[in-house]
């Protein structure tokens, strides 16, 4: 084993150590620092320029951090001289990452910025890498990305290679052969190659480099000239507010581009650096308010997606509140809405029963939902659905009507009916199949309801006040909601009932659950009408706690035996004809 990759491996064992400690829950660091091919870039008048340090913490989880204190126009001169290498390497800690790539602006004649390969340059990068190691931290250096530069001989100034201002009458003619723009021809002759210094410096130093110049050369060469200009600021006139008069930009990403060149990187830090490599997730969109997504919104990712596409879309959300009324269209199937940080990712909107429309007239129930799922095949993982129009009625946080949904550590939070498993009351079959794992389900009356069938396995149901956990709907014959190793949990001197028939044949099994004293000793209601007592199929079996005391139960429902507990699998109850499997355990 060289001395090379041995150093690299014992700075991923160190780092895997720190993010995989039992005792250890703080994220490691990737500290980033760089000019404007990697900075964060402002996202007023819908501004169109990203850097690909902005976009890369939608390609890790959220056992990473990513800290961007890359700026426009600096180099590693005046990264240092501004006091900015300090402000970062204040804040390194052992097991952290500095990423570090600069040359755009080393190469320029600026006495404020300019270095020189082999020298100058060099020696900052030492510095930067030096200072890193002494803190503990691991420095990953990186060479300039290339500039889509088509011209055979481009004119060396200051951004030649940047935007097109009003005198620019015509565009230099472009070929097909991508011509590289950090190498500088000298006064002398002699050659200024300020690719080769991050290589150089990273060899001697033993620490992980990242050929990102070559990575991104190859990439837009592939593309070519007219498909490469989709990642960079080309924008026509009188289209964009923050680029009224055009703009023909060669070296600043868009944000397509950003994602694009970020997804390209962090597949190669995943190379260089191992032990991150665990963390690192790639996902079709992401949604971010900050910018550093494709979208600002969720339901332009949800538009965004193929109709009908056969494998799945998935759709990273960034923390934050999203203030938004979704649909999810039926030919939107094979969705993936995964939360960066579960708990932190908030779908919310406050429309209730008696809202008015746009023609003034109340939305009703249904119309009340702050989300709609038609699609089939949907996923969510750690997202939080909200309605948050308060005491007021029905007021629904998640309408599910499209078939095979998967809910897995989501939260549901509302007060009157919060849950809606729709299914579909009108075709005479429920059409809609869900399953619910380790969510958090909260409301008042009626929270969950509805035609599907639904099964929600190791989930708590917290109640609010007074009211009724559920309120089934369940055709005749079908399965409607099995609760397994669930806990009932309430507010304070809250008093609830399990369960009342919204419809005749309204079918709830409880199996295996801790059931609080909240929990009213009859267990169950007939929405004041003895005939459900015929037709409601309630059931229980191996229940815990306070409430789970059957002694004064009502009449009407059913205390299962063992065996007929048996019948109430995932398998059994979701599997249907296609054998669905959404849960890799039956426990």
């Amino acid at each position: 084993m060289t001395k090379k990759i041995f150093s690299i491996l014992a700075f991923a064992l160190v780092t895997l150590a720190v993010l995989t400690s039992a005792g250890e829950k703080k994220p490691v660091t990737v500290f980033m620092i760089g000019d404007s091919t990697m900075a964060n870039k402002p996202t007023e008048n819908d501004n169109q320029e990203r850097g690909w340090g902005q976009m890369l913490s939608g390609y890790f989880t959220s056992d990473v951090v990513i800290d961007n204190h890359a700026v426009n126009g600096r180099s590693s001169l005046s990264f240092i001289n501004e006091g900015r290498w300090d402000a970062v390497i204040n804040k390194v800690q052992p097991g952290d990452y500095v990423i570090i790539q600069f040359g755009h602006n080393d190469e320029k004649p600026k006495a404020d910025r300019h270095t020189e390969p082999g020298s100058t340059f060099d020696d900052n990068l030492r510095r930067f890498c030096r200072e890193t190691m002494a803190k503990g931290g691991t420095p990953i250096l990186m060479n300039a990305i290339v500039r889509r530069n088509f011209i055979p001989n481009p004119v060396d100034k200051d951004d030649a290679f940047g935007k097109t201002d009003e005198k620019e009458k015509t565009s230099p003619v472009e070929g097909d052969t991508l011509v590289e723009t950090h190498i500088l021809t000298r006064a002398d002759g002699s050659k200024a190659n300020y690719l080769l210094p991050p290589m150089n410096v990273a060899r001697e130093l033993n620490v992980p480099f990242v050929d990102m110049n070559r990575i991104t050369h190859d990439y837009i060469q592939q593309l070519g000239p007219v498909e490469s200009k989709k990642l960079f600021c080309w924008i026509e006139p009188n289209t964009n507010l923050a680029a009224v008069k055009g703009r023909k930009d060669n070296t600043h990403l868009n944000i397509h581009g950003g994602r694009i060149i970020a997804g390209l990187a962090v597949d190669a830090i995943g190379e260089a650096v191992p032990a991150l490599r665990p963390f690192i997730r790639h996902y079709d969109y992401v949604v971010a308010k900050d910018g550093s997504g494709d979208f600002f919104s969720v339901q332009e990712a949800f538009d965004a997606v193929p109709d009908f596409r056969k494998v799945p879309t998935t759709i990273l959300v960034q923390p934050g509140e999203y203030t938004e009324k979704l649909v999810l269209a039926e030919s939107k199937q094979n969705v993936r809405l995964v939360a960066k940080e579960e708990g932190r990712c908030v779908l919310a909107y406050g429309d209730c029963a008696k809202t008015l429309n746009n023609f003034g007239e109340e939305v009703g129930t249904s119309g009340s939902s702050s989300c709609y799922i038609y699609a089939p095949d949907f996923t969510a993982e750690g997202i939080t659905f909200s309605n948050t129009a308060g005491r007021v009625g029905q007021a629904v946080a998640l309408f599910v009507k499209g078939d095979r949904a998967v809910f897995r550590r989501c939260r549901f939070l509302g007060n009157q009916d919060t849950l809606y498993p729709h299914g579909d009351s009108n075709s005479g079959t429920s059409q809609s199949r869900q399953y619910y794992e380790d969510c958090y389900i909260e409301g008042t009356v009626d929270f969950i309801f509805g035609w599907a069938t639904c099964y929600f396995n190791r989930c708590t149901l917290h109640m609010l006040a007074d009211g009724y956990y559920t309120a089934a709907s369940t055709l005749e014959g079908q399965t409607g909601f099995v609760f397994n190793n669930c806990k009932l949990t309430a507010d304070e001197g809250v008093k609830s009932y399990l369960g009342r028939p919204w419809r005749p044949y309204a079918n709830v099994v409880y199996l295996n659950c801790e059931m609080g004293a909240n929990v009213r000793p009859e267990g169950w209601h007939n929405w004041g009408k003895a005939s459900n007592e015929t037709t409601a199929r309630y059931c229980e079996y191996g229940n815990t706690g306070a409430g789970a005391d059957t002694s004064a139960r009502v009449k009407w429902v059913r205390m299962l035996t063992k065996a007929e507990s048996q019948l109430y699998t995932v398998e059994k109850v979701l599997g249907g004809n296609d054998n669905w499997k959404p849960a890799s355990s039956d426990k």
